[in-house]
């Protein structure tokens, strides 16, 4: 991949609206005594749709348009998330792929953001995409119930090669509002993860766009984490413009999952809470794709909604 952006600087107007937006999108900005500013996005405050868009386009490094309407699941109301990637292997597996498991001291969170490509968090993604990033100032998304402190932001820019003042991290817990659009906004880098899984070149793909159902917001995370992920495997639609057709891409709805046509949270629960025991990619499929090959002008579309399992998902009464 040839490209002179830095995704840490193209994300960085979007933080600036954030920080400067505060009190409109129900959001709190602290700046620690080491300099690092944290974003809180749901652990002590209630957010809001349009945080949660705005926390969807930093962790796509800016590189992405992210909006909310009104659809149906069946003949229910729900809002949706619609989005539209450029640069899309950049923007979704270069920053916004969960890639960083991180742990410092007691605290531990799934990160995600354009500051992974500081740390190089994972290394084979960067190899795989031909990228690296050398911004001085570095941007990080946290899936977590519970702000980092002090310690844990240090190491986060120790491991960036950057000053902790330098540094702006963004929290969101799984059972917040801005928690359950920021999964449904993985829907194309679910997608994109799925085909890097399976050796795909991510080069390849030149445009992609995504629609997924917003969850609603539930009392706990394995409540939650499986409300959220249900959203893009039972009623996450994909579309990717490509350099040429390839087999693989019949495999990505998430209908090829030995594990489809429950609820996520059911899976994990027969499983024993044992992910080793769940199809590993099942998290990573979108329920239908349409592939649009850019070089013979072919379109192929695989997968298909489901809503009567979203609508159980989501315990409706």
């Amino acid at each position: 991949m040839r490209t002179t952006l830095s995704i840490n600087e193209t994300a960085m107007p979007v933080v600036r609206e954030m920080i400067g937006y505060r009190d409109e999108l129900g959001i709190a900005v602290a700046e620690q005594e080491n300099g690092a500013t944290c974003i809180d996005c749901g652990v002590h405050v209630p957010g809001g749709y349009r945080a949660g868009a705005l926390f969807v386009e930093t962790c796509l490094a800016g590189l992405a348009t992210a909006a909310i309407t009104m659809g149906r699941v069946g003949s229910v109301p729900i809002p949706f998330l619609h989005i539209t990637v450029s640069h899309p292997a950049l923007a979704c597996l270069g920053s916004q792929k969960a890639g960083w498991v991180l742990k410092a001291g007691g605290y531990s969170a799934m990160a995600s953001g354009p500051a992974r490509a500081l740390a190089a968090k994972p290394k084979d993604t960067y190899k795989t995409i031909g990228y690296r990033d050398t911004s001085v100032f570095g941007i990080l998304a946290l899936e977590a119930d519970t702000l980092p402190d002090e310690e844990v932001t240090g190491f986060i820019a120790e491991k960036c090669g950057i000053d902790p003042g330098d540094l702006y991290v963004l929290v969101a817990p799984t059972a917040s509002l801005v928690g359950s659009i920021q999964i449904s906004g993985r829907v194309v880098t679910a997608t994109l993860h799925k085909l890097e899984a399976k050796g795909y070149d991510v080069c390849r793909i030149r445009h992609a766009a995504g629609r997924s159902p917003i969850a609603p917001v539930k009392r706990t995370g394995i409540a939650a984490m499986g409300a959220t992920n249900d959203c893009n495997i039972y009623c996450g639609s994909v579309s990717l413009i490509v350099e040429g057709y390839d087999p693989v891409f019949a495999s990505l709805p998430s209908r090829t999952s030995p594990d489809y046509g429950r609820p996520f949270s059911r899976v994990l629960e027969d499983a024993g809470y044992d992910f080793l025991k769940v199809d590993s990619l099942l998290a990573f499929s979108p329920a239908e794709v349409t592939i649009n090959d850019g070089t013979s002008g072919e379109v192929y579309h695989f997968g298909s909604l489901n809503p009567d399992v979203l609508l159980e998902s989501f315990e409706i009464r």
